[in-house]
């Protein structure tokens, strides 16, 4: 017995990393072929009757992807306060999704937003507009999705990231494609258990480390343990300044870049299609509403955990680096050099890493989304701690893109196939227009996370600014604004969708004349431009629709009718 804890506690990281990851996967794998659909409204909906609660973790799930999980605490590590705007906008987005949009859209009671789109604008040109939103939005989404996927194989169990990449596609494709909507929920509950407790214990930890508190949000804020009565954030700020980097604690961005990156997350988090699907699966409009709120409560685990993980982690980098011999350094830096995400050039040769503000005498160069994976690791913390990490990692980025390929695979079979091309299609046939239009999708995703257009949370913000640009004002004015027509709706979903993929290639891709940092307009950042692109498309529907023709009058009393709150229970099941 004594000789099998010691072997448990001798296992490298590896061994631990393909124990713990597989078991996860055995997990998700069986969960998909207990729960497989049988029908179209299980495929998309789950049949309609998941409880309140599996909804709540399968939404938290949904909703923190590899981007929550991997890329904000990195973002913030680096960015310090600056990083706080994917703190503040991802959360009060999903609030805005909870309060405005999800029960009015369970009471509407379609498989997808695009359906809602062409239904409540009673057309097909509408529809077929918000399908290719859908699938620009979603496609954007899972790139991030599948290179955090890539990331973690890459480093745990020492693959190419593209060899990892396709591993996850793999995985993914299986049971988003056997299970559908019912497969991936009760996945993504279990998904849910896992990245938490991944992210939670090794916070747990390095808190009781550095400061002996046990409580993350309360550890980062508190002094060190060492017994020099000095706050863990001042010695951060001074850490910093000492490199030539501003206080971690004080912002360098505009006022106004700020406002718009927090504005395009909140409303794009509001018009994201693989998360609005997610109400659509409980039986009443009350249970929507109560899966929002049980959702909310478990994502803030995670993202008021999130800074505290960012001053750790930042902390223990700078000190294990910075002015150190290269030749000493610990086996964690060797395998992240080899993923290439982490690179020293010894400028000066002298052996010695010279970490510094100052691009021209800065030796290292350190990627934002290692910073969550690496600091179990920077802070020695045992093996299966660091390989739980990666198995929560995987758990995080593949729940997020089995949401986004149901929708892509929904946005195809419904409201592509079965809504505009071919009506009589039977069910039969559709589900297995489901499942095709899913594999492809799987393909195109895995082409992204190869060939991805940014670092993780970049490339997710940049989704968000293409779902604030399109949907948003879409599905606001289609819910409150009753005489919204198709002709309003449909051009500013054009128009501001357009704007955002001209401002995002432009200074992402340097297409069009490119442009760097000088060249913004407004000041504000490709993150922070669907808020422009949002505006604008309210401008131009609102403009279109008071020199166009009303929405017929049963469109308008549909519209009356899915805000009214009052008995909106049983009577509203559809």
């Amino acid at each position: 017995m004594m000789n099998n804890i010691l072997l448990m506690a001798e296992m490298d990281v590896q061994t631990w990393t393909y124990i713990l990851v597989g078991i996860t996967f055995t997990l998700y794998i069986g969960i998909a072929i207990w729960s497989r659909a049988g029908s179209t409204k299980d495929f998309y909906v789950a049949g309609g009757g998941v409880s309140p609660l599996a909804n709540g973790m399968a939404t938290a799930a949904d909703w923190m992807s590899a981007a929550s999980f991997i890329s904000m605490a990195g973002i913030i590590s680096f960015a310090g306060y600056d990083g706080a705007v994917y703190l503040m906008g991802w959360t009060g987005g999903y609030v805005l999704l909870a309060l405005l949009l999800a029960p009015y859209l369970r009471k509407f009671g379609k498989f997808t937003v695009p359906d809602f789109i062409g239904d409540r604008y009673y057309s097909n040109t509408a529809r077929l507009v918000g399908v290719i939103c859908a699938l620009i939005v979603s496609f954007t989404y899972v790139a991030g999705q599948m290179r955090g996927v890539g990331l973690v194989f890459s480093r745990f169990l020492e693959v190419d990231i593209n060899t990892g990449v396709i591993i996850g596609m793999i995985i993914v494709l299986f049971y988003a494609v056997l299970g559908g909507m019912k497969g991936i929920t009760y996945t993504q509950v279990a998904q849910y258990c896992v990245l938490i407790f991944a992210f939670m214990v090794p916070a747990i930890f390095i808190s009781i480390q550095m400061t002996g508190n046990p409580i993350p949000q309360l550890g980062f804020g508190s002094t060190l343990s060492d017994g020099s009565g000095t706050y863990l954030l001042d010695k951060l700020d001074g850490l910093s300044t000492d490199l030539g980097f501003t206080e971690y604690t004080e912002g360098s961005k505009s006022t106004i870049d700020v406002f718009a990156i927090t504005l395009a997350l909140m409303v794009g988090t509001a018009g994201l299609p693989h998360v609005i699907v997610r109400f659509f699966t409980v039986k009443r409009v009350k249970d929507a509403r109560k899966s929002a709120g049980l959702a909310l409560l478990l994502i803030v685990i995670l993202y008021s955990t999130a800074p505290a993980v960012s001053v750790f982690a930042r902390t223990n980098m700078i000190e294990t680096v910075s002015n150190q011999p290269y030749a000493e350094m610990p086996e964690w830096f060797k395998k992240w050099e080899t993923t290439g995400l982490i690179t020293f050039t010894d400028k000066n040769n002298d052996g010695i890493i010279q970490y510094v503000a100052e691009a021209s005498k800065n030796e290292l160069v350190v990627d934002n989304d290692i910073m969550v994976l690496a600091n179990p690791e920077i802070a020695k913390l045992p093996n299966w701690v660091i390989a739980l990490v990666a198995a929560g990692a995987l758990a995080a980025a593949l729940s997020t893109a089995a949401g986004l390929l149901l929708v892509i695979s929904a946005s195809v079979s419904h409201d592509l196939i079965k809504k505009m091309i071919n009506p009589n299609i039977s069910e039969k046939s559709e589900l297995i227009a489901a499942r095709l239009s899913a594999v492809v999708a799987v393909c195109v995703a895995g082409y992204f996370g190869i060939n991805p257009p940014g670092f993780v949370a970049a490339t997710v913000a940049l989704a968000f600014g293409l779902a604030a640009a399109s949907f948003f004002p879409a599905i606001i004015l289609g819910i409150f604004y009753k005489k919204m027509n198709k002709e309003g709706a449909i051009a500013g979903m054009v128009v501001g969708i357009t704007t955002m993929l001209f401002y995002m290639t432009k200074f992402k891709f340097g297409w069009f004349g490119g442009g760097d940092k000088a060249d913004w307009w407004f000041g504000i950042s490709p993150e922070g431009f669907g808020t422009v692109a949002m505006l604008i498309n309210f401008i131009v529907s609102i403009a279109i629709m008071k020199f166009t023709k009303e929405p017929p009058q049963n469109v308008q009393d549909l519209v009356e009718d899915i805000r009214i709150p009052s008995g909106a229970g049983e009577a509203s099941e559809h």
